[in-house]
């Protein structure tokens, strides 16, 4: 007997060394999943609060009053951030691009006074630039307001596309994800419907039959997880050494609450899983228990 007991246990830890180990690749695979919506997102509004304008100033104009409205800009609510470029940091920077000194060509310097502007990502949008264009030319020291309207829809036209891929790419996935889970413990349990068979002969109730099932299907899930989130934790640790943007681009509070996400996940797929197949069998005939 003692052999034999030795044998069943071997089996019994393989079975849930196996159970665990499927669940935890498909919860890592789903916490994969998060952290690239999430940082696609993120990536997303960093893009477009790339897109910004130049506003050009008459000639003339006192740094003052150019500073003057820098500030007002950068209190609005659709302004990310805001940079002054004095003419002499225009001219260098066109030397660079041009190699050549032009100012010595053309004995002066022909560039105007101007203010860099950078939208936050909700007003990044030709129907927004357009109405702060309206605006920005009602003050009489703004001879232009300049910006590459193709360009910013090319990139809202990009990120539409790839959020709406990933959308579409996350909820196959996740079905995936739950339709694996649900299947490996469903295997699990088609192994013991001969105990389960034998606990109801014996007259043991469906809920003393249930209960130890859906208490072990509650700890592999929860160990699982703990497993994936390690696992998450590792390949975020791996990026932000490898990107060190990525750091200042993430939000911790997102990437905790995508933690909680695989854990809940796990603990509730596998509760659900481990009880909906227990009663299966539970309802079963005996023929059904050879099929």
């Amino acid at each position: 007997m003692k052999p034999q007991r030795k044998v069943n246990k071997r089996k019994l830890q393989s079975s849930y060394l196996t159970t665990i180990v499927s669940i935890t690749l498909v919860l890592f695979m789903l916490g994969l999943l998060g952290l690239l919506i999430l940082n696609s997102k993120k990536l997303g509004d960093h893009v477009r609060e790339n897109i910004g304008f130049s506003i050009i100033m008459n000639a003339g104009v006192k740094e003052a009053k150019i500073m003057e409205l820098k500030k007002t800009l950068d209190a609005s609510e659709f302004v990310k951030f805001t940079e002054y470029i004095t003419p002499q940091d225009a001219a260098k920077e066109l030397q660079k691009e041009l190699g050549e000194d032009f100012i010595g060509f053309l004995g002066y310097n022909p560039l105007l006074p101007s203010i860099d502007l950078h939208l936050n990502a909700d007003y990044a949008n030709i129907d927004s630039l357009k109405v702060i264009e309206k605006r920005l030319l009602l003050n009489e020291d703004i001879k232009e307001v300049y910006y590459q309207e193709s360009l910013v829809e090319l990139i809202n036209q990009n990120v539409r596309k790839i959020g709406f891929f990933i959308l579409i790419f996350s909820s196959l996935l996740l079905i995936i994800a739950i339709a694996l889970i649900n299947n490996t413990i469903r295997l699990s349990v088609y192994s013991k419907r001969f105990l389960i068979r034998s606990m109801q002969l014996v007259g043991a109730t469906k809920s003393f039959i249930r209960t130890p099932f859906v208490i072990t299907g509650i700890l592999h899930g929860l160990i699982s997880a703990l497993i994936a989130s390690v696992a998450l934790v590792g390949i975020l640790y791996f990026l932000f050494q490898q990107i060190p943007e990525l750091v200042t681009l993430s939000d911790f509070t997102l990437i905790a609450m995508l933690f909680a996400f695989v854990m809940v996940a796990g603990v509730l797929i596998t509760w659900l899983s481990n009880y909906y197949a227990v009663n299966k069998y539970l309802k079963a005939k005996p023929d059904e228990l050879y099929q």
